[in-house]
């Protein structure tokens, strides 16, 4: 197969990390490409600045108005490589222990909610805040900092002492590593370098807590393989169903899809750990040594 073909199966055949990464590296590409024609013509590389803004989600409302699509496509926009470099990785760490953790389905979500939650945040801050007001009215965000901090902060809540090897540190509990996240970008506001952009980060970690918060408490159940966002748990009245027998075929069918289950919560020990698990698979993991 040539380059272009390998990527097309990747994408289409790689995870969800693997497709966001994807995702912001070629809106990354696309930007310095269309950077590279501009420059070849003659003008200023700056003149880039239009094109990038038209994915950056401004402070100011009535610019907010006018492109509406910035609350998304801006999760997806870097024009700095370095920038671009620390979100994927975020995003390829965190995110596999993500779909390792919660599964695959809710990744997206968080991902989205989270960009939304730090976009929110930054809109709030710099309209209200007496800090902003000189500035409010020019100022633009971009990166999918907020998204990828959203998915960290959804897995230290919900397994906070689950340890990753740092080097030069060794085992470090998740908590740890989100608590200093966050103190990084608290006393990083005041900088006013990239004031909006940490606020955003604070944004995502806010909801990212929120949401592991409501997945220990089963508020959110794990969505099966449909259009819906979240299955919210909630009682119902009790009804009466009634089932045919399952046939032979059937019957063989739903054993070997829960021992594929345990084959996988088994390996999921044997790498991490019995503390690794979530509570549902500690449930089945119970429930199988039953029968």
């Amino acid at each position: 197969m040539s380059i272009i073909d390998e990527i097309k199966n990747s994408f289409k055949n790689g995870s969800i990390v693997t497709r966001l990464i994807y995702i912001n590296i070629g809106v990354f590409l696309l930007i310095r490409l269309v950077q590279l024609i501009i420059v070849l013509g003659g003008n200023p590389a700056n003149n880039i600045r239009p094109f990038v803004s038209f994915f950056m989600v401004p402070a100011y409302f009535p610019n907010l108005l006018l492109k509406p699509w910035s609350l998304v496509t801006y999760m997806f926009t870097h024009y700095d490589f370095i920038h671009l470099l620390f979100n994927i990785l975020y995003i390829f760490w965190f995110g596999r222990i993500f779909i390792e953790i919660i599964g695959s389905r809710l990744l997206l979500r968080v991902y989205f909610l989270g960009g939304l939650s730090g976009a929110l945040l930054y809109l709030i801050s710099f309209n209200m805040l007496p800090a902003f007001k000189n500035i409010y009215g020019y100022s633009e965000m971009l990166g999918a900092s907020a998204a990828a901090i959203a998915i960290l902060f959804t897995i230290a809540r919900v397994t906070p002492d689950y340890k990753i090897r740092l080097l030069f540190f060794g085992p470090v509990k998740l908590k740890y590593i989100a608590l200093i996240a966050l103190i990084l970008d608290l006393i990083s506001i005041s900088n006013m370098s990239n004031t909006g952009g940490h606020i955003a980060h604070i944004g995502g970690a806010i909801f990212g807590l929120i949401f592991g918060k409501l997945l220990i408490e089963k508020k959110i159940k794990y969505p099966s393989k449909n259009n819906q966002w979240f299955n919210f748990s909630q009682k119902s009245k009790m009804k009466i169903v009634y089932s045919r027998p399952l046939t032979d075929m059937e019957y063989n069918t739903i054993k070997k899809e829960r021992q594929n289950e345990i084959d996988r919560i088994l390996d999921k020990i044997k790498e991490s750990g019995y503390e690794s698990l979530t509570k549902e698979e500690k449930n089945s993991l119970f429930k199988a040594s039953k029968s």
